[in-house]
């Protein structure tokens, strides 16, 4: 008797799958999606079409088309732009440099077996879910140079001579306020860094350590790289937020003394609110954005390209 071969049974494409998953998915994404243009996307292209107008704001004042006019008033006769695109740009690398590290090395402390690790956890993490308005008038009480509890425990030390108005000096209140944002956003950095290490293979690690290396050796090479993932959103979202940063400077300086505190995003928010001029404040929002996309994008491109090699 012979034997009869019947053909497989032909499967599903791939792609028909995805894309039926795709559509089960979407019910969900939509409300996520709407929010998204609606209250991010749609602003920063509302913010790029205003900039190439002239418009007060108010309802009986038709917006007027000026070209690029409004960038060249930004780049030639506003002082006050380069204060801000200056003390962003120093914001950005103190906050890459600072709370980065220190969300590291305690995330690296706190990842190994020790009493009351899950307390210090939540301790160190606790001032990252605080409203920054609210760490903004905290550290403005700290700072009150007659009864702020700094200037105070400098005194009971015998430190008085380290005394200073801490906001209201033009060489250090745009630090004074920095020092403000390491103590909320360390615990940010902590939490992913932490993520990041409990991905850490277990086996490269006790292979390293069999080998003979030390605890350094075994950082640089085997935790390093498994952590250059977690390092790249850390550093993204980092630079991200530091652009955009505002409600801190706003509930402890309001930009000043002389300027010294002023940043991209609160000059933007100054220039369309208070001095009624959205066209440059638009002009300001649109230089932002691009310092951003100039300074994600690369970051991002390359690190893809590491991680495909």
């Amino acid at each position: 008797m012979t034997a009869v071969h019947h053909p497989p049974a032909q499967q599903a494409p791939p792609r028909r799958r995805s894309d039926r998953r795709l559509l089960q998915a979407l019910p969900y994404l939509l409300p996520a999606v709407v929010l998204y243009l609606g209250f991010l996307v749609y602003p920063m292209v509302d913010a790029v079409r205003l900039s190439f107008f002239e418009w007060t704001g108010f309802r009986n004042d038709e917006p007027v088309f000026v070209g690029l006019d409004n960038y060249v008033r930004t780049f030639t006769n506003d002082p006050v732009f380069y204060r801000a695109l200056t003390n962003s740009v120093i914001w950005v690398v103190l906050s890459l440099l600072i709370p980065m590290l220190l969300g590291l090395l305690l995330a690296l402390a706190l990842n190994r077996r020790m009493v009351g690790r899950n307390l210090f956890r939540s301790v160190f993490y606790i001032p990252a879910v605080f409203a920054s308005i609210t760490v903004a008038a905290m550290w403005r009480w700290i700072y009150n140079p007659n009864v702020g509890s700094l200037n105070q425990l400098l005194e009971a030390v015998g430190l008085a001579s380290l005394q200073q108005e801490w906001l209201g000096n033009p060489q250090i209140a745009l630090y004074s306020v920095f020092v403000a944002s390491v103590w909320q956003g360390v615990g940010f950095s902590l939490v992913l860094f932490l993520a990041g290490l409990q991905q850490v293979p277990a086996e490269l690690v006790d292979a390293a350590r069999v080998d003979g290396a030390n605890r350094w050796q075994v950082f640089k090479a085997v935790t390093v790289p498994a952590l250059r993932p977690t390092t790249a959103v850390v550093t993204i979202l980092t630079i991200i937020n530091s652009l955009k940063v505002y409600d801190l400077v706003v509930g402890m300086t309001g930009g000043g003394p002389a300027q010294s505190t002023q940043v991209l995003a609160l000059w933007s928010y100054q220039q369309s609110i208070t001095n009624h001029d959205f066209g440059q404040g638009g002009a300001v929002a649109t230089v932002l954005l691009v310092v951003s996309l100039c300074l994600v994008v690369p970051y991002l491109v390359r690190t893809l390209k590491a991680e495909e090699h």
